[in-house]
């Protein structure tokens, strides 16, 4: 299994598509982390509609959590397979070991500002 954090300087970020990073965590089948990858948000400076998307199917993610995201970017994520959990915060670390842990816990997307100008672009 593959999952994204979206991460800013060791946080959660609040917004998916304005997160300067990913956090790119493989698991095995017992719940063991692999390997760990922080990589650049493709869309962090280029917002082209779709391509964050596009991006973490194309690595094979399986997983997004992010604190939020607009509607469009969670229906086009979600038609991909890929899983979005949102209303996440907290140090990446602690998040992660949440989810490891079975016991990470979504809610309400924290995007804050008007759809149309902003989340729905990625």
């Amino acid at each position: 299994m593959r999952i994204a954090i979206a991460s800013d300087e060791g946080f959660v970020s609040a917004h998916f598509g304005r997160c300067p990073h990913f956090l790119i965590v493989d698991i095995d089948e017992t719940g063991n982390i692999i390997k760990q990858e922080l990589v650049e948000n493709p869309g962090f400076t280029n917002h082209q509609p779709g391509l964050i998307p596009k991006f973490l199917q194309s690595i094979g993610v399986d997983y997004i959590i992010a604190g939020g995201m607009g509607p469009k970017a969670v229906m086009m994520l979600e038609s991909m397979g890929i899983q979005v959990i949102l209303g996440v915060t907290g140090k990446v670390k602690d998040v992660l070991n949440a989810f490891l842990a079975g016991t990470l816990k979504g809610g309400e997307s924290l995007c804050d500002h008007p759809h149309g100008h902003g989340c729905e672009h990625h």
